[in-house]
């Protein structure tokens, strides 16, 4: 039987009944964290990240217990919240997070395993502009992107409307270079090398860039606009990888 619900449609409890009893499996991951708990009072942004993992997912961009999603806390000393790894990132949910800090490390350390690529979160974390969210997809584009320019070690897009769609892009007339570095198992070494890029380059990453054979990565002053970078980037992937093929 329903319980029956009050205006603002919380369920009511009648006599001496506990409010958590009789509690769905499934309504327990929609209930706030436990006081106490390292990601409690943050999870309207978990909630924003689980959406991007389920719309991710039924694209095809992050399948299986691919990718890895993570909201910044603060960049300086760096302070995120990142998916635990493993997981299937079309069923995301509050419990499926990790609070890790400025080494990237579990703080407290008695939390489930963040993403193996933790440390790279926490690069693009201490960006100069302001970060707020951090996307990490596998779709099929960008990895046939990353193998085909690989030789070039990147490659522009220019010319298309939708370029519009990245942060501080205000015509179809700017081009963005689309650097790639090589895949590795060794994700400190990745770190240092991404770090090391953003600081000494000229050609600074400015809005994403590619693992070859492996995905993407893109950030944004919050989760709304990381989201929006990964639509823009994936629909200009796919532009240049038919006008290759046809």
């Amino acid at each position: 039987m329903n319980r029956p619900e009050s205006e603002s449609g919380q369920s009511q409890t009648r006599g001496n009944e506990s409010p958590g009893r009789d509690v769905a499996p499934w309504e327990r991951f929609r209930q706030p964290l436990p006081e106490g708990h390292p990601c409690a009072g943050h999870e309207r942004l978990m909630d924003q990240l689980s959406k991007c993992g389920r719309l991710f997912h039924q694209r095809g961009w992050s399948v299986g217990t691919s990718s890895n999603y993570s909201v910044v806390l603060s960049q300086d000393p760096v302070d995120l919240i990142v998916t635990a790894s493993g997981l299937d990132k079309g069923r995301l949910n509050r419990h499926s997070y990790v609070r890790v800090n400025q080494e990237g490390a579990a703080e407290p350390a008695d939390q489930p395993a963040s993403s193996a690529e933790t440390l790279l979160h926490v690069v693009l974390a201490r960006r100069d502009e302001p970060v707020g969210c951090i996307l990490h997809t596998h779709s099929i584009w960008s990895t046939i992107l990353s193998q085909r320019f690989w030789p070039d070690r990147g490659f522009w897009i220019e010319g298309y409307e939708m370029l519009k769609g990245f942060e501080g892009v205000r015509t179809h007339e700017q081009r963005i270079w689309i650097p790639i570095f090589d895949n590795t198992q060794d994700i400190s070494v990745l770190a240092r090398q991404v770090a090391s890029f953003q600081k000494s380059t000229l050609e600074k990453i400015s809005h994403l860039f590619l693992i070859r054979r492996h995905g993407m990565y893109t950030w944004g002053r919050d989760v709304f606009a990381a989201r929006r970078h990964v639509e823009i980037a994936e629909f200009l992937f796919e532009c240049v990888g038919r006008q290759l093929s046809s």
